[in-house]
């Protein structure tokens, strides 16, 4: 899947939008994906997840780690294409862990798939609870990167990188001029 035909995807399921966004990070944007609408649609999330998993065939990932909530779906997805078992982490006051049972052995090379990636907060932190277990991260796979580059410490790759100008709140230019601010991720859901 080349990135025009994931972007065609996304903006046809109306996952891409524009005007004044606060972003999970709690940064603003003037653009937002929400990939959750995209993964209404189990054909279409097998689809992308395959993609994702095609770029990381070389790495023999033995198990995929998503970060909850936006990675789960398609993580399911990555792993259900590569063959292997799914996992995710959960955030407890604040923090990252594994939870549910779930647990990684110092064996397992595991893939870190996330919706989509912006500061690089949720994988960063996900990679954080895979060492802490002894396992070994050998990438980050995403839908959309919007990150600029961030370093991981680990290969990041997606299937379609999306520019929008990002603002610290205080310095927004779009809450100077007064437009309306939309929370749509799920970090500050019901806020």
């Amino acid at each position: 899947m080349t990135s025009s035909e994931a972007l065609a995807l996304l903006t046809e399921h109306g996952a891409v939008g524009r005007g004044h966004f606060r972003l999970s990070s709690g940064l603003h944007s003037d653009r937002y994906v929400q990939c959750a609408l995209v993964c209404q649609w189990p054909t279409v999330v097998e689809r992308l997840g395959a993609a994702i998993a095609e770029r990381f065939t070389s790495a023999a990932p033995t198990v995929v780690c998503s970060p909850a909530m936006g990675g789960v779906i398609i993580g399911h997805e990555v792993a259900r294409a590569l063959g292997v078992r799914m996992v995710f982490t959960e955030r407890v006051d604040g923090s990252m862990s594994l939870r549910r049972g779930f647990s990684l052995e110092p064996s397992e090379r595991v893939l870190v798939v996330e919706d989509v990636v912006t500061t690089g907060r949720s994988p960063r932190e996900t990679i954080a609870v895979i060492a802490s277990d002894g396992a070994c991260a050998v990438g980050v796979g995403c839908i959309v990167d919007r990150s600029r580059g961030v370093d991981l410490g680990v290969p990041l790759r997606s299937l379609v990188e999306v520019e929008a100008a990002v603002w610290e709140p205080d310095e927004c230019p779009l809450c100077r001029s007064e437009i309306d601010l939309t929370t749509p991720g799920s970090r500050h859901a019901g806020r």
